[in-house]
């Protein structure tokens, strides 16, 4: 155990061939789940938590880790099993996360160790799992399911972002020309997905949604197939980095390799905002990369770069 926990700083540079590393753990019951390590900074032993008055159940209080003061979020109760009963809180855990430029800790009962696999190897929920589901993927190891939580679906809930535009982003989109092609938007996360596309229709613009690499890059060989350029159809891409059978890194370096689809304009757009390897970003040829997720900063950036374009 103690290697697993000692290791996961090293290891949140990770940046492969459509490849991850999941720190699986559990929750209440024998189900395990899995995590990507590229989202952990790290993980400990539960510390004493103090409690917040007014808060939500799901929120078991913050601990005080090097001087910072971090909410801890009981997973299980969040997804809508039984908490972590008070007794238990001693010998759990607490996985130390950053998404959408927040630090936040997640109580889950167990840690169990780190696995390196192939983003194709990791699949969509089932098509019957309904909207109610906290997943974004599902994989197998050692022929036992693996499921992935949406962490955003999560985050939401509990701490809801701000997804409006300020008004006079508004304003500036209905000043604009209409006439703009639309916007493929590329991310696993309903949550994600709904946020970005509120986001850019309140500035005017039509989107297209993809849920992974692998939709998107058949959806762009698909318009690209009469052998017009992408160009003709999207006015660019927003793509999350991490999504099960493809991820963004080979989204984008398939794009740029193919010369109906290379002069599109793609933009990475993640909550891996703390861990996020920039020059990874160069590597694979994208064009632009935001951390997820404020509706102001999206908004004018895509009016910037399609006033460029």
């Amino acid at each position: 155990m103690a290697g697993i926990l000692d290791s996961v700083n090293q290891r949140t540079q990770l940046v492969g061939q459509n490849r991850l590393e999941l720190l699986l753990f559990r929750l209440r019951g024998r189900q395990i789940y899995g995590i990507n390590v590229f989202k952990v900074k790290e993980v400990l032993q539960c510390p004493k938590l103090s409690s917040i008055p007014n808060s939500r159940p799901v929120v078991r209080g913050v601990a005080h880790i090097r001087g910072e003061t971090i909410p801890v979020i009981d997973l299980s109760m969040s997804i809508g099993l039984p908490g972590i009963p008070q007794e238990e809180l001693a010998s759990s855990f607490i996985i130390i996360t950053e998404y959408n430029r927040q630090i936040q800790g997640f109580l889950v009962t167990g840690v169990d160790r780190i696995i390196n696999m192939n983003w194709e190897d990791i699949l969509p929920p089932p098509k019957g799992a309904g909207q109610g589901v906290y997943l974004t993927a599902v994989t197998k190891i050692d022929d036992k399911l693996v499921e992935i939580i949406d962490v955003e679906k999560v985050l939401s809930e509990v701490s809801p972002l701000r997804e409006e535009v300020a008004p006079s982003l508004v304003s500036r989109g209905a000043e604009r020309e209409s006439a703009h092609l639309p916007i493929l938007v590329v991310d696993d996360s309903s949550v994600a997905r709904r946020q970005i596309e509120r986001c850019l229709t309140a500035i005017g613009l039509d989107v297209i949604t993809k849920n992974d690499g692998k939709q998107a890059y058949e959806y762009l060989k698909e318009i690209t197939a009469d052998g017009s350029k992408a160009r003709d159809h999207l006015s660019l891409v927003i793509s999350d980095v991490e999504m099960p059978e493809m991820d963004g890194y080979t989204l984008v370096t398939r794009c740029k390799a193919d010369p109906a689809i290379s002069e599109l304009f793609i933009m990475l757009h993640t909550s891996l905002s703390g861990v996020f390897n920039k020059a990874m970003v160069q590597k694979v040829g994208a064009d632009d990369f935001m951390a997820k997720f404020s509706p102001d900063e999206l908004a004018e950036r895509i009016m910037e770069i399609i006033d460029q374009g």
